[in-house]
């Protein structure tokens, strides 16, 4: 189990990194789709192990686990926003 110190530098040491992700803005229609692209909608690691119709076993999402999961996403956000508001474009096969 990490100490409180241990958790506090960890979390001082990615503030700049959030910080940069959370104010990037996204005035780019060909950065905007490859952000979309890149970023899953849904964590990709959540899986269910089924053999013979039964689940055997769930393995549960770990995108949480990432420390910047939120500034991530969010700068996804960013994109399809751009995408629909700013371009016009329909954005549901990115949903």
């Amino acid at each position: 189990m990490k100490s409180f110190i241990q958790t506090q530098l960890h979390n001082e040491l990615l503030h700049p990194v959030r910080e940069w992700l959370e104010t990037r803005e996204i005035h780019n229609s060909k950065l905007a789709h490859f952000l979309c692209k890149a970023i899953p909608a849904q964590c990709p690691f959540e899986q269910d192990i089924i053999v013979f119709g039964r689940k055997l076993l769930h393995i549960p999402p770990m995108c949480k686990l990432n420390p910047l999961y939120e500034e991530v996403v969010g700068l996804r956000f960013k994109a399809l926003c751009y995408l629909a508001d700013e371009c016009g474009e329909d954005v549901t096969a990115y949903c």
